[in-house]
């Protein structure tokens, strides 16, 4: 998504949880931190999202305006949204739509630099692509040249969502095996730590500080900068406490919002 300009959207649901004083604030951050700039925003409040363009009509042709006039390339929704509502925005607006967790997730592709971290954002894309793959078939009436769907016409395309679907069942058993080896050796190392030390972990908010804490309590070697989720991997130091004891500093990757 690089260079891209984009407009972000909120909805504000009777359960949502957002900062009322800036209530894009963290979603505006995260597309920043993704090397995006942000062209235009718009929110709405609502009770309940709408039929296939999670929004009302109204802020449907809103927002189609706002992204022709700013000249966005993509819209970001600060709410999760259903495989066919990001295809009937899509439609809508013209222009590319996704939601928080794929914005997040193209954050996380993009810093993961150990085996363990990238291990973790491939699994957790192919998760969030599985359900998808049915709508990402859009051509499936012309594969199957317009012919009904339902036991006994089952054409080529239906044949393809069922090998995408097992390629990436299969996928994902790979890497979640390859994941527990890399969390086995990670048990053993932290077990043989603790026969000797205490360990201590820095925990909370993404871009708060915790790597430049971390760096100046310990030898450091932990990447620090000023952007949400610099992050994507434990560290773990000896911290020198003085008088002759030491405990093991943690640094963690942090958490948002939602």
């Amino acid at each position: 998504m690089l260079s891209e300009s984009a407009v972000l959207v909120q909805v504000h649901l009777p359960d949502s949880d957002f900062d009322h004083h800036d209530p894009l604030g963290e979603l505006r951050a995260l597309v920043e931190s993704a090397g995006v700039k942000v062209a235009g925003e718009l929110e709405q409040n609502m009770k309940q999202p709408r039929g296939a363009t999670y929004l009302g009509k109204g802020k449907v042709e809103e927002l189609g305006f706002m992204v022709k006039q700013l000249k966005a390339g993509v819209v970001i929704f600060d709410n999760d949204l259903s495989p066919s509502q990001l295809k009937g925005l899509e439609e809508a607006l013209g222009c590319k739509v996704i939601d928080r967790s794929e914005l997040i997730l193209d954050i996380f592709a993009n810093r993961a630099t150990t085996r363990q971290a990238q291990l973790q954002v491939e699994i957790a894309q192919l998760q969030y692509t599985a359900p998808r793959l049915r709508a990402m078939w859009q051509h499936l009436g012309q594969v199957t040249g317009g012919a009904p769907m339902g036991v006994g016409t089952r054409g080529p395309g239906e044949q393809q969502i069922e090998i995408d679907r097992r390629i990436v069942k299969e996928r994902l058993d790979r890497l979640r095996g390859e994941l527990v080896e890399i969390a086995g050796r990670k048990e053993r190392e932290v077990a043989s730590r603790r026969e000797s030390h205490f360990t201590v972990g820095l925990v909370g908010y993404t871009n708060s500080g915790k790597s430049t804490l971390f760096n100046a309590l310990t030898r450091g070697g932990a990447f620090a900068n000023d952007q949400l989720f610099a992050t994507l991997g434990t560290r773990v130091e000896e911290w020198n406490l003085g008088g002759g004891n030491a405990c093991m500093l943690s640094d963690t990757v942090g958490f948002i919002r939602d």
